[in-house]
């Protein structure tokens, strides 16, 4: 079958290690279902497993892609949970919890394998390509906001970085949820998509908030941590899931933290069940994915590229054409 894979290992340009072509077909395997694979989307995650962050070179070549919308055997439309060994389903109980293709071959191909435990029925009303953006970006946005930060209606919510898979669904779901949305971006066009999409203000980077907010998504790291803790109110909650910019800022703001009793949070993907209700809350009220482009999978490449350099507003998907 077609796919597109990490052939090696390179830190410094991971696209060097970027090869597609044919790839052994999966097979059969208790507890566990093939999909055919209609819509697959790109996140930074297929970035940093060129890179070798969590991707080990014994497991090469490795099919690349963590989200994925498609058909099952029985003729089931699907969506597919990326996260693998959090329950034991169709792995045994000692299965450390990864993230696939970490360990097991991923979803930018004309088939995929997972447990069976992992597929949630598709809910009709969104299409294959808007379905295969939710389970990472939209997933992991959906719980910093409603499990980690712990917002209610009403509350107000810094996003750092709109643009960005993660920041761009923060930025839809807390509009949906009834909460005052502030947003930052170093370019003009993406801040003014952020007020398109529901931002009440949209702001430069580091620049000064007309009020302190409940929480922050973080998800640039090094380059925007100091601005978000100073945004926060007193007891307020920075979710941090990832760090685009670095994970050493040159200023921690620790008298800060623990003068003003700010909570810091780590936040990484999402459960099944918060999944589904991530499926539900879309299916409900008609919030949809932000979709950049939507590209064939035999130019993935492309895709790979506008990733890394940043240019983009929303999610890339790669579809197999059926």
């Amino acid at each position: 079958m077609f796919a597109v894979y990490a052939a090696r290992i390179d830190r410094d340009r991971p696209l060097s290690g970027l090869e597609s072509g044919e790839r052994p077909a999966p097979g059969p395997r208790p507890g566990w279902s093939v999909v055919d694979v209609r819509a697959a989307s790109l996140n930074h995650h297929d970035l940093w497993s060129l890179r070798g962050v969590g991707l080990a070179e014994d497991k090469l070549p490795m099919i690349l892609g963590c989200d994925a919308a498609g058909v099952d055997q029985d003729g089931n439309e699907v969506v597919l949970h990326s996260v693998i060994g959090q329950t034991g389903h169709g792995v045994g109980p000692a299965e450390p919890r990864s993230i696939l293709t970490e360990r097991y071959q991923g979803t930018f191909a004309e088939q995929v394998a997972v447990p069976t435990w992992n597929l949630l029925p598709k809910p009709k009303g969104l299409s294959f390509e808007e379905a295969a953006c939710l389970p990472t970006a939209w997933l992991t946005a959906y719980r910093m906001l409603f499990t980690n930060a712990g917002v209610r209606p009403g509350d107000s919510v810094l996003v750092q970085g709109a643009g960005g898979g993660v920041a761009t669904a923060a930025i839809v779901l807390a509009k949906a949820a009834g909460l005052r949305v502030f947003a930052t971006s170093r370019d003009e066009a993406k801040r003014k998509r952020a007020l398109e999409l529901g931002a009440v203000e949209a702001l430069e980077p580091g620049a000064r908030l007309p009020q302190r907010v409940d929480a922050v998504i973080e998800t640039v790291g090094a380059a925007t941590w100091s601005h978000s803790v100073k945004s926060l109110r007193p007891g307020g909650t920075l979710v941090i899931s990832g760090a685009t910019s670095g994970d050493r800022p040159s200023h921690a703001e620790l008298t800060r933290i623990f003068f003003l009793e700010l909570k810091i949070v780590g936040s990484t993907m999402g459960t099944k069940d918060e999944l589904e209700d991530l499926l539900s809350f879309c299916a409900a009220t008609g919030v949809r994915p932000v979709i950049d482009e939507v590209l064939p999978l035999d130019r993935a490449r492309e895709g790979f590229e506008r990733l890394a350099s940043g240019d983009l507003f929303g999610k890339i998907v790669l579809t197999n054409g059926q």
